[in-house]
């Protein structure tokens, strides 16, 4: 069993979800991860939640975002971060309506203007009418630019979900990458010195859209972090007892609910 001392610093992360699309157990599979009765192979589509100096900040809402909210007990958000707008990404927002009545406001979303446009269809009745109920959002666009939250300063990363442009982050010495099979050499340099990496590893077979394990663990290699997270796993890459003993010393498979400081 490895073993990790963490100092603690004041960015604290914790995994909402760890899962891909599907989520996991896949529903209809009897495979033996979709079977495991270890809860940390049952997992909710990936989403972080980051804790920074007083900003609580929130990377995607899939469908599964209000039951992450209610088991981490979150009870507020300064902005949520959208890598892109793929229904495990996006699905949830419609329960921010909680969070804007209770602060009597609109959630900050920030997001690239494709994806905003996207979340005006999916969407469409929080823009079409008004009334009381409907969520509430207040757009920050993002682009290749650093941007702010408060004194919180962000590097966007843009990567590639095939040919889809989606956006990674890096904070301080976090990065969070999913969704991605393809990394421009000009954005990898964003990523290099980091404390802790969050990167995609869907599964041991190459992917059209996703980095499979082989390829994580390449770029890993190059970068050499500190620390690396697997996240967006499916149930093709393997139980996370078996998976956990073959990671090299750095690396390790994220699970919902795991908490790390950076």
């Amino acid at each position: 069993m490895k073993r990790i001392q963490f100092e603690l610093f004041y960015m604290k992360i914790t995994f909402l979800g760890t899962g891909t699309s599907q989520g996991m157990p896949m529903i209809g599979c009897d495979c033996d991860v979709c079977k495991s009765t270890d809860e940390r192979d049952k997992r909710l589509r990936s989403s972080v939640f980051i804790e920074i100096n007083d900003k609580k900040i929130l990377i995607d809402a899939g469908p599964d975002f209000r039951q992450q909210m209610l088991r981490a007990n979150i009870t507020n958000l300064d902005a949520i971060l959208l890598t892109h707008e793929h229904i495990d990404h996006v699905g949830g927002l419609d329960d921010v309506r909680a969070l804007n009545y209770i602060n009597q406001k609109a959630v900050d979303i920030y997001a690239a203007i494709r994806v905003q446009n996207a979340l005006h269809k999916i969407f469409y009745y929080a823009f079409d009418t008004k009334y009381p109920g409907i969520p509430e959002f207040k757009f920050h666009t993002i682009d290749e630019k650093n941007f702010r939250i408060g004194d919180i300063e962000i590097t966007p990363v843009q990567v590639f979900h095939y040919k889809l442009p989606v956006f990674g982050f890096r904070i301080n010495n976090f990065c969070y990458i999913t969704d991605t099979n393809k990394i421009p050499q000009k954005e990898l340099a964003k990523l290099y010195n980091a404390d802790v990496i969050v990167i995609d590893a869907l599964r041991r077979a190459p992917h059209l859209s996703h980095f499979c394990l082989p390829e994580t663990l390449e770029i890993i290699n190059k970068l050499k972090p500190k620390r690396a997270y697997l996240t967006h796993i499916s149930h093709q890459l393997d139980l996370y007892s078996v998976l956990e003993k073959e990671l090299p010393e750095n690396v390790f498979s994220a699970y919902d609910g795991l908490t790390i400081n950076c």
